[in-house]
């Protein structure tokens, strides 16, 4: 999923950069980046940013997919925009948080309100 927010960066980026054959080359000619210099990248900023929990480009992924579904995003859309065959293994990275949960309203809640009880019981109807 590219955002057209990202598209505009990834294009100064390269205006800047000029890459030849890799947008992101890596340490070696004619290589792209390899996940370990991803991992790196993504330690720095950790370190950068002061959070105290571990951040992983894998734990990036989860918070990717949770976001999309606390925003509405229909779980089957999530499992295609991660690549997975089966919905299970989507299943697994979709860790909403507990406030989320709470939230949610009940089908119940949304029915109509029932018509008070009369506080006298009604005679049978006679027929």
């Amino acid at each position: 999923m590219l955002s057209p927010r990202l598209l505009e960066t990834l294009r100064e980026y390269w205006k800047v950069v000029r890459p030849k054959a890799w947008l992101f080359p890596g340490d070696i000619p004619g290589q792209p980046i390899t996940r370990f210099a991803v991992e790196r990248a993504c330690q720095k900023a950790h370190r950068a940013a002061g959070i105290p929990k571990p951040i992983t480009p894998h734990s990036l992924r989860h918070a990717f997919a949770t976001h999309l579904l606390e925003s509405g995003t229909d779980v089957r859309r999530i499992q295609l925009l991660l690549g997975h065959r089966s919905l299970a293994t989507t299943s697994r990275y979709l860790k909403i948080a507990t406030s989320t949960v709470c939230a949610t309203t009940s089908p119940l809640d949304l029915l109509p309100e029932a018509p008070p009880l009369p506080s006298e019981p009604m005679p049978p109807p006679v027929f």
